[in-house]
């Protein structure tokens, strides 16, 4: 069958049900560096930030992927919507290899990379608040988790939200949906 073939099949249970996964999924994910910044008190290096943007133009894709699926909008529609949030997260899944890799040493980083700006400058001595932050360099890791960094760990993440994404895209819908 052909691919432009499968984009035209009708979609169903499947498809909302990997929207909605994509949804609460990518939405988790950037909520969680978020709060890693906001709570506890990380300040992202240039590339973390880098790799929030797939993030923050996949959850609204997702939602609206959601809706149509749902409301059983054109197959058509939600198709194409699931395909570009999968090379969204493919996107997402090359930065954080990248970031990664600067961070194990495998290849430089940016050299903008410590121009990251950050802390709170409000209030007090404003000289003494400035020189109190370090941006942080894309080539240390801020934590380790179970041998992975934050860049790793979003390369996971990446890598099964693409898959969930680009197989939702041209697999047949669920009878019973």
């Amino acid at each position: 069958m052909a691919l432009t073939d499968r984009f035209q099949r009708p979609t169903g249970f499947r498809q909302t049900l990997a929207s909605g996964f994509l949804l609460a999924g990518t939405a988790i994910t950037v909520g969680t560096a978020l709060l890693f910044q906001y709570v506890g008190g990380y300040i992202p290096c240039a590339l973390c930030l880098q790799q929030r943007i797939p993030y923050y133009v996949a959850i609204p894709l997702a939602l609206v992927a959601f809706v149509a699926a749902a409301g059983r909008a054109p197959a058509l529609l939600t198709r194409l919507l699931l395909l570009a949030i999968g090379v969204i997260m493919l996107v997402s899944l090359y930065l954080g290899v990248f970031h990664a890799g600067v961070e194990w040493g495998y290849w430089p980083g940016p050299t903008d990379c410590a121009q990251v700006g950050g802390g709170d400058l409000g209030g007090g001595d404003l000289l003494s608040a400035i020189d109190a932050i370090r941006p942080p360099s894309c080539d240390e890791a801020a934590g380790r988790f179970l041998g992975l960094s934050f860049a790793g760990w979003n390369a996971i993440a990446s890598a099964l939200f693409a898959a969930v994404a680009l197989r939702s895209a041209v697999a047949k819908a669920d009878r019973f949906a």
